[in-house]
Formats: C-alpha cells, structure tokens, sequence
C-alpha cells in the first residue's frame, strides 16, 4: 500500500512547531505527511533553567533522535536557525531531502552584508547572554522578522514567541567563540538534493549569505531561489504562494513526489 512522504520542519529562533501553520495546510492538501515538532524546552511555559542549558548541539540530537525514529528517510525542511539545524542534522542521518528557508549559516560561514554584522554586534550588547535565556523582543522582531506581515498578524504571532537559548544563540551567529563547532555541518557528509530559499528584503539571512550556504554543496546538488515579495519569515504573509509553488516544484523535479511507496506504519506523532 502507497503512504504519504513525510516533510519534517524544523521552527527558527523563539518558536516553536505553530511556526508552520501558514505552510502546512497547502503541503498537506498537496498530499503530503506534515510533521512540526518542537525544538528542545520551545513548549510554552516550557523550564527556563533547562533552556539555558540546552544549545545547537542538543537541539541537532533531538532532531536526529526525531528522524531515526522513522521507517524511511524523510524530506527535511528547516527555517532560519531551524535551517541550520536541519543542517547540522542532514549531516549526521539520511534525508531524502533538504529544504532550507532562510536558513542560518554552519560553522565557518562568514556572514556578507552589515545588516548581519550589526546583528551579532546587537546581541554583544546583551553581555553575557549565552548564559541564559534571550526573551523575544516586538521591536525587534517586528523591524527585522515579521516586517512585511500586516500588524495585527505580526503581533499575533509574537505573541506565541518563546525564550530561546542564548547559548543556541551564541553557536549559531557568534559561532567562531564556540570551541566545540555545535554548528558545523559538512556538506560534503550530506548527499540529498538541497533547496535553499531566500526572501530578497531578508536582513537577517540575506540572499548573498543563503546562496553561499548553498555553494559549499557538489555542483549541481543545491539550488537557490530568492522569492522577491520576502523578508525572513517565510512561512505566512505576502508571497507564501510563490514560497508553496517553489517548494511543491523543486520536490516534484527532484522525484520527490507526496507518494513515497510502501508503507510499514512507523511514524511519530505531529
């Protein structure tokens, strides 16, 4: 009997699997099997003590733990820093798959505009951050995240934002501090065919930065494509169809169609 192939997202930064809700609908009315699981202490009201504790490195071994846990590799799909961990953990299991959505940079990936720059030089300022939890910040979201969503929706989905672990903070965007490389991610042990998506007006993850992301991979293995109406959050708001279609082709084109053969009945819950 067919099953459905399963994509697997992984949430950024302050979020949790909510953070696909814009996206879902549209992969699973495509015939796909959509799962949103969590990030490690991203649960609302979720112990704080141990967020501060948990870093890339815990987050990669519970996406990796996740995925051995089906029968079959899946198609891999993060966002932002739950791109880099997609990364990370594409480098470690199987996927058939890996979609990156403006995604954060592995270890040795220099960043390429100031608008980066100035994003590292910000979290600096919090002092010793990596210690503790960072609290999601309106403004802040609001001028760099959720900048092109009209106002009500922007502060809607703040206000399901959740702490993040400054210490996942510091290994993905100061990672060069970080003796133990949480973020690295050799492409060369990762063998699926890549997408990586990029929004043009994105100042967090920029065009430039994700399209070198992409080239550390084989020739012909990656492919990028900036959607122009973007920002970086990707998965609701003005040019999530272009974003749907985008992804549905790129499967499609990569044989990696909603049937997936048979089935054997293991699979997580969502």
């Amino acid at each position: 009997m067919p099953h459905r192939r399963t994509l697997v997202c992984v949430h950024g930064a302050f979020c949790g699997g909510w953070a696909w809700d814009g996206l879902r609908p549209a992969l699973e009315a495509a015939g796909y099997a959509v799962r949103t699981p969590n990030l490690p202490c991203h649960e609302p009201g979720a112990d704080l003590a141990a967020l501060a504790d948990v870093g890339l490195r815990a987050y990669s071994e519970a996406m990796v733990r996740y995925l051995a846990a089906f029968s079959r590799p899946v198609v891999l799909v993060g966002h932002s820093l739950g791109g880099l961990v997609a990364q990370v953990a594409a480098s470690r299991i199987r996927v058939e798959g890996l979609v990156l959505l403006a995604p954060s940079a592995p270890w040795g990936v220099l960043p390429t505009t100031m608008d980066e720059a100035a994003a590292q030089m910000g979290l600096a300022a919090l002092g010793d951050y990596w210690r503790r939890p960072v609290e999601p910040d309106y403004p802040v979201a609001r001028r760099h995240t959720l900048d092109r969503l009209p106002r009500a929706q922007a502060r809607g989905l703040h206000a399901r934002f959740v702490p993040e672990s400054g210490r996942a903070l510091m290994e993905a965007i100061h990672w060069w501090l970080d003796p133990s490389m949480a973020s690295a991610a050799p492409a060369d042990r990762i063998a699926a065919p890549v997408l990586a998506m990029a929004g043009a007006l994105d100042r967090v993850n920029p065009p430039s930065t994700v399209r070198r992301i992409a080239g550390r991979f084989a020739e012909g293995q990656a492919q990028t494509v900036v959607i122009e109406p973007m920002s970086h959050w990707m998965m609701s708001g003005p040019g999530v169809e272009a974003v749907t279609q985008t992804l549905l082709d790129w499967l499609a084109t990569r044989g990696l169609g909603p049937q997936a053969g048979a089935v054997d009945g293991r699979q997580p819950a969502a």
